[in-house]
């Protein structure tokens, strides 16, 4: 993968993890029902026995979806700002920010008995990951 590609790949990534924090957040602007099939989608099974309608499980929505948004956000402006010149440092600084939030969401996740969130998890940490090792110098080079 050239650097110019795995770059396009990082902003999208950033912009779908942004995404995906205004849809949490929209929760206080009435979308409840799609948190709460979430929520019942990573405590298999489909059961409809999740809800994200209290006042607790709202603010958490707001809060988690803020920190979501920011994190897009921010590694947009690290692809953008220091990815796109400094490949070296901009990957090294968005694999430990992709890494860490993975450990500790997706631990949580299992303490929590969400393990399919882990599954999901995944699926952000491939976003990330996937184009910044791709795209090294010494991973092309041992191609």
């Amino acid at each position: 993968m050239t650097h110019d590609r795995a770059t396009a790949c990082l902003k999208f990534a950033s912009l779908f993890s942004a995404f995906i924090g205004l849809l949490m957040a929209a929760a206080l602007l009435g979308a409840q029902p799609v948190m709460a099939l979430f929520l019942d989608l990573i405590h298999l099974p489909l059961d409809g026995t999740q809800t994200f309608s209290s006042d607790s499980e709202l603010v958490l929505g707001a809060i988690s979806g803020g920190l979501l948004f920011g994190f897009g956000v921010m590694a947009h402006q690290v692809t953008t700002a220091v990815y796109a010149t400094n490949p070296e440092i901009g990957g090294r600084i968005l694999m430990r920010g992709i890494v860490s939030w993975f450990i500790v969401d997706s631990f949580g996740s299992i303490l929590a008995g969400a393990w399919f969130n882990v599954v999901l998890n995944l699926g952000f940490l491939a976003l990330f990951i996937a184009p910044l090792l791709e795209a090294r110098p010494s991973v092309r080079a041992a191609s």
